[in-house]
């Protein structure tokens, strides 16, 4: 039995609405949720925010194989530094990826030393559709795809031709088939990068992103299997998910904060902290996708945390590591950037909280019952981010030297402080 707690504030998101109240901990759940200033021995934390804790489900821990490049962890203690209670890792970029049920206990393995709680997605590569059933009863919460090279040689792509038979497969276990959905053909057609971020920007065209969801979107249609967009860059391809979403097919779609806050005319020279793929795209781009999550054709925004060591952030825009760690930094710039533009804090909530938390049916929610995952923050609080404070293994941002709104000052996991545990799909 765990000590009952309480902690109240002026500011709890219940529902979508930020009310007086007090929140009671039992058990690692919610026990009450008493409308009203502070009752009894609880903990008073003012007009502090107390919402429900972050979940991301695009994380590259690269642990094992990697590890180096971020590693469990450092990871896991970046997460809680965030407000995240729950995150969920891409299969790979770690050695062996998650292809097969082997992959998968090695990896749980690794992962036993988190601060936060830990769910694991599967792969898809050439000839491991064999492999779907077996990694579904071990607890994988799905399968991801590339269609184009994914940088690391032990995840080949398939092809454009395949997504039907990986539809499905995974619709064959319930699960939902993650796709990187770029096609090959407008990225091979496109000239090759050189040395500065417009060329780099001009080798991977929002038609490679238009092609692969209007051809994944067609899948769906055949297939019936469940589809989830990840980290949509190019607006273009918004009126091809909304068309496919009025007419209720089972698609999802996230994006990242990185395409939300930054823009390819503010990249600096030799930028290579910029650098991720898809591509960061230009400032008109940034704003129709701040309308599609406004209208909810964007279900949700996550990390796509992807780190490496400093030595792989170097020799130009062609051979630089696309990705960016953002694990830490998630809130605050997702609020900084949606405050601007008008949205509230329960916006924030469903993008960054319940949205990814619905993909692997994870609750995000305040109320009896529920896990006892929080975040305290304050939303008025603003900070210069600092590279060398972040719990990240490597100190690389593209937000350095940013000014921010949102402090995050404690994350509950499951009523305490940590560790995490292993999570797996039922």
């Amino acid at each position: 039995m765990s000590e009952t707690v309480a902690i109240a504030s002026s500011r709890v998101l219940v529902g979508t609405s930020l009310i007086p109240a007090t929140v009671v901990i039992g058990d690692e759940v919610i026990t009450e949720v008493t409308p009203g200033g502070p009752t009894g021995e609880a903990e008073d934390l003012g007009d502090l925010v107390i919402m429900p804790a972050l979940v991301d489900t695009h994380v590259h821990v690269n642990d094992p194989g990697r590890t180096e490049w971020e590693g469990f962890t450092t990871a896991t203690a970046a997460a809680a530094a965030g407000g995240v209670a729950f995150i969920v890792d891409m299969p790979l970029n770690s050695i062996p990826p998650t292809t097969t049920v082997a992959a998968l206990r090695i990896k749980q393995k690794a992962a036993k030393r988190g601060m936060v709680d830990m769910g694991f997605w599967g792969g898809i590569v050439p000839g491991s559709l064999g492999d779907v059933a077996a990694l579904a009863a071990a607890g994988v919460f799905g399968f991801k795809v590339f269609l184009v090279p994914s940088g690391v040689n032990e995840f080949p792509c398939i092809a454009l031709r395949d997504l039907d038979a990986a539809l499905e497969a995974v619709a064959e276990v319930g699960l939902p088939l993650l796709v990187h959905a770029e096609a090959p053909g407008p990225i091979e057609a496109a000239p090759p990068p050189g040395a500065d971020y417009a060329s780099y920007l001009a080798s991977r065209p929002p038609e490679a992103e238009v092609e692969a969801i209007e051809a994944l979107i067609a899948a769906v249609r055949r297939t019936g299997g469940t589809a989830h967009v990840l980290h949509l860059s190019a607006a273009a391809a918004v009126p091809a998910l909304t068309a496919a979403r009025a007419d209720g097919l089972p698609i999802t779609v996230e994006t990242c904060p990185h395409y939300l806050a930054l823009c390819a005319e503010d990249v600096p020279q030799g930028g290579l902290d910029f650098k991720c793929a898809p591509p960061i795209r230009e400032a008109a781009n940034r704003e129709a996708l701040w309308q599609a999550l406004a209208t909810g054709v964007i279900d949700m925004v996550v990390s796509d945390h992807s780190p490496c060591p400093a030595s792989l952030k170097a020799d130009g825009f062609a051979n630089a590591w696309g990705g960016i760690g953002s694990l830490e930094l998630r809130l605050p710039v997702v609020w900084t950037e949606a405050s601007a533009r008008g949205h509230g804090i329960a916006d924030v909530a469903r993008w960054l909280c319940s949205g990814p938390g619905s993909l692997v049916g994870r609750s995000a929610t305040i109320r009896p019952g529920e896990p006892a995952d929080l975040v305290v923050w304050d939303p008025e609080a603003t900070f210069i981010v600092d590279p060398d404070r972040l719990a990240q293994r490597h100190k690389i941002t593209p937000y350095a030297g940013r000014t921010l709104r949102g402090v995050v000052t404690r994350t509950l996991v499951r009523g305490g402080p940590g560790p995490g545990k292993l999570v797996e799909h039922p």
